[in-house]
């Protein structure tokens, strides 16, 4: 078994490193550094917000609305605390941190497909680990190819991530609360895009958690 979730996770992972050199490019493409890219990539290590931030500096957004873009889409990763946090018991303070900054999408879905808490933990640090790897490795390869595409949104890169994470989004949405919620956060982005600053569409839509917790205390109210 354990092999299997291993084999899973590392093709998970290889996958996710594909989309860490379309981030490099992008990086690239708003002029910054393989330093403040490899930083980025290391210390924030979620994708979605790191692709946020650098789409609104390369739209020409202030540093304040790419980083309160990136902080939104990273808030979800605290919902996944209470799943993970089983996992990452351990005398050692390091380790502890280090699963802090390894509680993403991925590790928190190979972890919680496993059958018992050993499978879990080891499925999360695998998963971890090596997304780390090779998330940052394709970063680095993303910056320094990044130069020899003018436009990369010719060759459809700059669709790659929003579609990858539509992907990661669908399974969650299954109940109606999470639908409609969904359904009003994408209306105010795309009325908002024309109307408001680079940036902040995403930080609107925000108002559309009110109706789908409504809905959703509504049906439980326990």
């Amino acid at each position: 078994m354990k092999n299997s979730h291993r084999r899973e996770a590392f093709i998970l992972t290889a996958a996710i490193g594909l989309l860490g050199i379309t981030f490099g490019v992008f990086a690239d493409s708003a002029e910054f550094s393989l330093a403040q890219a490899i930083v980025l990539s290391s210390l924030t290590f979620t994708g979605a917000s790191q692709f946020a931030a650098v789409s609104v500096i390369e739209s020409g957004g202030n540093p304040v609305t790419a980083v309160g873009s990136a902080l939104l889409l990273a808030a979800r990763n605290s919902l996944y605390g209470p799943l993970v946090a089983p996992l990452l018991r351990s005398p050692s303070r390091i380790q502890r941190a280090l699963g802090v900054h390894f509680v993403i999408d991925e590790t928190t879905a190979m972890a919680t497909a496993q059958n018992s808490i050993e499978e879990s933990r080891d499925a999360f640090w695998f998963t971890g680990i090596w997304l780390f790897i090779f998330w940052n490795t394709g970063t680095i390869i993303g910056v320094l190819v990044g130069g020899l595409f003018e436009d990369p949104s010719v060759w459809g890169l700059d669709a790659a991530f929003p579609a990858a994470f539509v992907a990661l989004l669908m399974p969650h949405l299954r109940t109606r609360a999470k639908k409609v919620t969904a359904f009003i956060g994408a209306g105010i982005t795309i009325v908002a895009i024309p109307l408001s600053p680079i940036g902040l569409p995403v930080l609107l839509s925000l108002f559309a958690l009110g109706p789908g917790i409504w809905l959703q205390y509504r049906k439980d109210p326990q």
